[in-house]
């Protein structure tokens, strides 16, 4: 394309200003209504999915203490039963 050659606006192009410019008075609008202090930004957004991350990490931990505990229980239960010679196992 030239320097000197016509300048033609295409349709592409219109919708990208439009676009962008929709993005503008959206991002205008959030400051306005929630303020600059509540804007979701990406390190907001990373600090939650970090703090997900440890609650998830927590339950798990939790969860599987409760398993383990249950184990031991069941092995100690089996520990104390007399064994049954020549009984099938229920």
């Amino acid at each position: 394309m030239s320097a000197n050659g016509p300048n033609h606006i295409g349709l592409t192009t219109i919708s990208r200003t439009v676009a962008s410019l929709a993005v503008g008075v959206v991002h205008t609008l959030e400051r306005a209504v929630i303020g600059d202090g509540r804007m979701r930004t990406a390190r907001g957004n990373a600090w939650e999915a970090v703090c997900a991350d440890r609650a998830r990490a927590a339950q798990r931990r939790e969860l599987d203490r409760l398993v383990a505990e249950l184990a031991a229980a069941r092995v100690a239960v089996a520990e104390r039963r007399p064994a049954r010679d020549g009984q099938p196992v229920t």
